[in-house]
């Protein structure tokens, strides 16, 4: 795969996303980046942790180690004692200093994904103590269940379960246990933790507070690795026509005419997973009118008018398109990583409940 002035090694979709075209997306988050390394949502925009490392991911991706690993930089910087970040930052002040239980976890999928790409083990070791406060502080939000409460705030534990935000979670704990194997720091109460929310996941959904209208909640059980097989195929069949907008991508929830570029290649990362990738190539490919010249990528589009909205091109927008041409592609070294075929699964027998999990 050569392209002139380019490495290699930079994902390309033929026909639809070339090598250059995937630098200059990558190039466009980079823009946004602040001098501390934090990476908002736009320019002068907002940065919540789960979305800046989803963009320092993309970064990785494309090779660009040195705004990747500012951002990875700024958030050891930023963990707090606990093990937490704020919720949410505007220009190097907390706005919102809740913890999303989700948003801390996320940091392990980061970390492994640059350790898989780049084969760094000094990386990996310094990055080491921040993975594991994060995922210690998010266990400690594990309910009996194996479900996890979605937030801490200043009176305590928000004791309600989300289904997207738990099924990334159970991800970001399998990449933390591999990262834990990796340095030589096995993590045996981790191995029960990422089990029972598993298991969670699949046999007990009533565990969860739903939010049927919203795409997110229909794929990420699969996304994140916890749903495979017959079973994933029936989730995704089944709310398909809902979710699903002929030439355009996926709408964000079911009872507006709105779709959008991110959830449509996290799509595009299940279906992968489930080992389709054909539909995934079709989706990847229906996005692409996000796209703006300079690389970059409108959020979503309402497509009952015509118009675009929010009127805003995020770098998580972008960052979700090269995860996703990472994927089909075949890429880097962390092209699998929602795959999730090398992760281990942690602890799956001895739950404290009497069903039977007969598919997975």
């Amino acid at each position: 795969m050569a392209h002139s002035g380019l490495s290699a090694d930079l994902p390309a979709v033929p026909g639809v996303l070339s090598a250059e075209q995937c630098l200059a997306t990558a190039t466009s988050i980079t823009r946004a980046q602040e001098p501390s390394g934090a990476i908002p949502w736009s320019p002068m925009g907002h940065t919540d942790p789960w979305d800046h490392v989803e963009c320092a991911m993309a970064l990785t991706v494309a090779g660009l180690m040195e705004p990747a690993r500012a951002a990875f930089e700024w958030c050891r910087r930023e963990q707090r004692a606990d093990g937490s970040w704020p919720l949410q930052f505007r220009a190097g002040v907390i706005e919102d200093a809740n913890s999303d239980s989700n948003f801390c976890a996320y940091i392990a999928t980061g970390v492994w994904h640059h350790v898989l790409v780049t084969g760094d083990d000094a990386f990996a070791r310094h990055m080491w103590p921040t993975v594991r406060a994060a995922i210690d502080f998010v266990i400690g939000l594990q309910l009996a269940g194996g479900e996890i409460c979605w937030a801490r705030g200043s009176s305590g534990p928000l004791e309600e379960a989300l289904v997207t935000g738990c099924a990334s979670i159970y991800q970001s704990m399998r990449c933390a246990l591999a990262l834990a194997n990796h340095v030589g720091e096995p993590q045996p109460e981790w191995e029960v933790a990422c089990g029972s929310l598993g298991h969670a996941l699949v046999a007990h959904p009533k565990s969860f507070t739903e939010k049927p209208h919203h795409s997110m909640d229909w794929y990420y059980p699969i996304l994140g690795g916890a749903l495979r097989g017959p079973g994933a195929e029936e989730r995704i069949a089944g709310r398909w026509a809902d979710f699903v907008v002929d030439g355009l991508g996926i709408r964000c929830v079911d009872d507006r005419p709105w779709v959008t570029g991110a959830e449509t290649c996290e799509l595009v990362l299940a279906l992968d997973a489930m080992g389709d990738p054909d539909k995934a190539l079709e989706q990847f490919a229906n996005m692409q009118h996000l796209r703006e010249r300079d690389g970059s990528y409108w959020t979503g589009l309402v497509y009952a008018d015509g118009k675009r909205w929010p009127v805003e091109r995020t770098t998580w927008t972008g960052a979700a398109v090269i995860l996703a041409a990472d994927a089909l592609s075949q890429t880097t070294a962390g092209h699998g990583i929602f795959r999730a075929e090398e992760l281990p699964r942690g602890l799956e027998t001895d739950f404290d409940c009497e069903c039977v999990v007969s598919e997975r």
